[in-house]
């Protein structure tokens, strides 16, 4: 524990090791790489490499001078016993594939639960999130797809999909997801047949109509976002309380004291600025998709040169900052979607229509003002994606490696007349071909980052959906499936039920 580790931090090792007296035996503590609401994470070295000697052919296996490193989770005992055992519980489940960090081990001293994972060679997404080309802005997306769509796969919902939840090397061109506290498996849909009798109240709080086939069974509660207050106004009757849904709520001075409305019941957790719409609007039926919407916040932010993307501080602020982006008549009809009305006024600033040119606007205006400012170098990766969005009036489909048309739109696509010796030929050929595979690959990510903003969660392309784009195309075509990892421990035909050494 010497070194540079702050002595605070190195206290807090020492404490560690003292509450759980066990730890010493297999591994020794080397510094803090992680905090959150719910744990710390410590980075560790396995002493007898016990753990690590599983995972043989795992690509993060590292070896350092005095022996292999592991990660170890300290879960705080505030976590209530459910939200750790879930947590545990699913790191097993997934403990399958190499794109999800597998559950090594698992140890309990009284109250202190500590889950040992792998230890990850990666970088800090703050430092390569302005400087990586297109090409590696694919390939991670990418790889936290194959992630997504394992997980998918096996019913379960991250919830908190992130750049510091996806571990990414992008020399090895290779990421692993972490953190499952917030993760949940996906709930079977509640359809208009649990919905039989409108006294059972359970069941309209737990009902959205996005989930329905037969549209809203009832007239939706009216939203009024109106000089920084959330006016409510129910036109009909609520089904459930049989009155009028009326009040305004200001929000500066907290909740009414005497509200009558039932409110809606559904999983809001997720970090601000990457929830979807349907977690901001409670939807009680949220699937994977919402996973998907984190994606697409991800490859903004690519696009953009800008983290963080958003920086809402409540719901509200949520809804008004995508207000701006897709414009107030998709959000009210995203509104409706969920048995939700939506109206907004005396905020200046949201249109109709939202940014012309949507998304691509969105970017181009972001791009341009940290032009302005200066804040890019002159080799900045940056100027590609501006480029692209500047002259994509001139070639509006990609190129499908025809020959070079949307080279021309970025490279001015003209000779001017001169004549050019074999090696000037050459060249110019290389920076057109160059040119076109960046213009290819800017084309079918915005196409990418539409799907992933899709509104409706129905119709909002699935992982796998996506990992099957165009952009990916020659990233799958000599791509093998991982291999699941053999681990002798944790199978479910060895180890029935998850247990914790003591």
């Amino acid at each position: 524990m010497s070194g540079e580790v702050p002595a605070e931090v190195q206290q807090e090792m020492e404490e560690l090791c003292n509450t759980v007296p066990r730890l010493t035996e297999d591994y020794e503590l080397i510094d803090k790489i992680g905090e959150g609401t719910f744990s710390s994470v410590y980075k560790a070295r396995d002493i007898k490499g016990r753990v690590v000697r599983r995972y043989r052919e795992h690509f993060w296996r590292t070896e350092g001078e005095e022996g292999p490193y592991v990660a170890l989770k300290r879960i705080y005992v505030t976590s209530s016993p459910q939200r750790i055992y879930n947590e545990l519980n699913l790191l097993y489940m997934l403990s399958g594939n190499h794109s999800v960090a597998p559950l090594c081990d698992a140890l309990r001293h009284k109250d202190q639960i500590i889950a040992v994972l792998p230890w990850y060679p990666h970088e800090e997404f703050r430092n390569f999130y302005r400087d990586l080309p297109i090409k590696g802005v694919k390939k991670c997306v990418f790889e936290l797809l194959k992630a997504l769509k394992f997980v998918h796969e096996q019913g379960v919902i991250h919830r908190d999909v992130k750049p510091t939840n996806f571990l990414y090397n992008p020399i090895l061109g290779k990421g692993v997801l972490v953190d499952f506290g917030l993760a949940e498996l996906e709930p079977e849909r509640l359809d208009d047949t649990g919905l039989q009798h409108e006294q059972d109240l359970r069941a309209w709080e737990s009902y959205c109509p996005c989930g329905s086939t037969r549209g809203l069974p009832h007239s939706a509660n009216l939203i009024t976002i109106q000089n920084g207050k959330v006016l409510y106004n129910g036109k009909s009757q609520n089904p459930v309380t049989g009155t009028v849904a009326s009040s305004i709520l200001d929000l500066t001075k907290g909740y009414p004291k005497n509200e009558t409305r039932r409110s809606k019941r559904a999983n809001r957790a997720g970090t601000r600025g990457f929830r979807a719409p349907e977690v901001l609007m409670k939807c009680s039926q949220q699937t994977t998709k919402i996973d998907i919407w984190s994606v697409g916040v991800i490859l903004l932010s690519f696009l953009a040169r800008r983290f963080p993307m958003f920086q809402s501080l409540d719901d509200t602020d949520s809804l008004l900052e995508m207000c701006c982006i897709f414009g107030a008549k998709t959000m009210k009809k995203t509104a409706q979607l969920h048995g939700l009305g939506l109206e907004i006024q005396g905020l200046q600033g949201i249109t109709e229509d939202g940014i012309p040119d949507g998304l691509k606007g969105y970017v181009r205006q972001l791009l341009e003002a940290e032009c302005k400012i200066a804040t890019f170098p002159h080799y900045s990766v940056a100027f590609e994606t501006l480029d692209f969005l500047s002259k994509m009036d001139r070639q509006v489909t990609p190129s499908l490696g025809s020959g070079g048309s949307s080279a021309g739109a970025m490279t001015g696509d003209e000779n001017n007349g001169h004549d050019y010796d074999a090696s000037n030929i050459e060249k110019e050929r290389t920076l057109r071909e160059y040119c076109e595979r960046v213009w290819d690959d800017h084309f079918w990510c915005f196409d990418v980052l539409e799907r992933c903003f899709e509104m409706d969660p129905r119709k909002r392309s699935s992982a796998e959906e996506l990992l099957q784009h165009l952009l990916f195309s020659e990233l799958t075509e000599n791509h093998e499936p991982d291999a699941e990892i053999q681990d002798e421990v944790i199978t479910l035909e060895s180890q029935p039920e998850l247990k914790l050494h003591r």
